[in-house]
């Protein structure tokens, strides 16, 4: 039977979540889990990243922040015909949903028409769309839907008290406020955070608690495990314990029980083992492809021996002539 949907967790309540017998906490995520999705299913995306570099920001994670000597350089944002070629290769490759980036700290309007057209002719390929472009205004998140954007990301990163400690260009509301302009436009929300920052077990349930009681859960919500780029402030960050990594996914299944859960940066230094732990903590999204923005991603073939040895099966997308939205389903002649 299906859990029912919360939006007003305590914080000692996520806490206390955290604290189970391993074993007890995966056996409640694996029981919700499988009251709302297939179990052995799992949506893959494609992430590209359409404009690289330059971005004005201060985030201690980000190997695109032009202040930070990371060796990434700054792009223009890509034609509409190269981005289509690649969401073409992804498409052909298995992925459902095609993912595009651009590092900007909020793009101006005439940024927003040229993605747009970007949008339009990717989501005329059949996939879904989603991007991540920074801080947007209701107008720009508006006009997005119209071109047939289905999702927009904008991840909170971490827990209200701890963000400071990794951005301060811009404040924790923003995020939120451009979080309320997407859902006012009807677009769905992409957004979870990063984990193994420096933060604590009670900031990372900070963090899933503020998720857990926005207005709506998000219908993605990816898991980052911090990857530490030489030249940004957090290269050198004590890294997260591994089972800390599975609680995480875990209590993210409990709290949010109808989303996506993605199991996002950081799995090129996942081992097999892990990330099928990751699975049964109710994990039931990855990116698939070479690179996750800038950095590695877990190759395509390797995707696929693992789900085969794991009985996974990848979701893909049915498109209804008409909707900007797409329901997820079952791909019938999935390898």
């Amino acid at each position: 039977m299906p859990t029912a949907i919360r939006h007003d967790w305590s914080r000692a309540e996520v806490e206390a979540l955290f604290s189970l017998p391993f074993n007890d906490l995966l056996f409640q995520a694996q029981t919700v889990h499988r009251a709302h999705h297939d179990p052995n299913a799992v949506q893959v995306s494609t992430l590209l990243s359409i404009k690289t570099g330059g971005c004005p920001e201060d985030c201690a994670y980000c190997p695109q922040a032009a202040r930070y000597a990371t060796g990434v350089k700054a792009e223009k944002l890509m034609s509409v015909e190269a981005v289509v070629a690649r969401a073409q290769a992804a498409k052909d490759a298995g992925a459902s949903r095609f993912c595009m980036g651009a590092a900007w700290r909020s793009p101006k309007d005439r940024d927003v028409e040229k993605v747009a057209d970007i949008v339009s002719a990717v989501k005329a390929l059949g996939l879904q769309t989603c991007a991540t472009l920074g801080m947007l205004t209701q107008p720009q998140a508006t006009r997005l839907k119209s071109a047939g954007l289905d999702f927009y990301n904008h991840n909170l990163d971490t827990a209200p008290e701890f963000y400071g400690e990794v951005i301060q260009t811009r404040d924790f509301q923003d995020r939120l406020d451009t979080l309320e302009c997407v859902r006012e436009a009807g677009l769905k929300t992409c957004c979870g955070g990063i984990v193994g920052m420096g933060e604590s077990r009670a900031q990372r349930a900070g963090l899933l608690q503020t998720l857990a009681n926005l207005p709506e859960h998000p219908e993605s919500v990816p898991i980052n495990q911090l990857v530490q780029v030489p030249g940004t402030p957090l290269a050198g960050t004590e890294a997260l314990d591994p089972f800390e990594f599975v609680r995480s996914i875990a209590v993210a299944r409990i709290l949010m029980p109808a989303s996506v859960v993605r199991l996002s940066a950081g799995r090129q230094a996942m081992d097999d083992a892990l990330q099928a732990l990751c699975f049964a903590a109710g994990a039931n999204s990855i990116f698939y492809g070479e690179k996750l923005l800038t950095t590695g991603n877990p190759d395509v073939e390797h995707d696929r021996q693992l789900f085969q040895r794991l009985g996974l099966q990848p979701l893909q997308v049915e498109i209804e002539p008409g909707t900007v939205h797409a329901d997820i389903v079952e791909r019938a002649d999935a390898a």
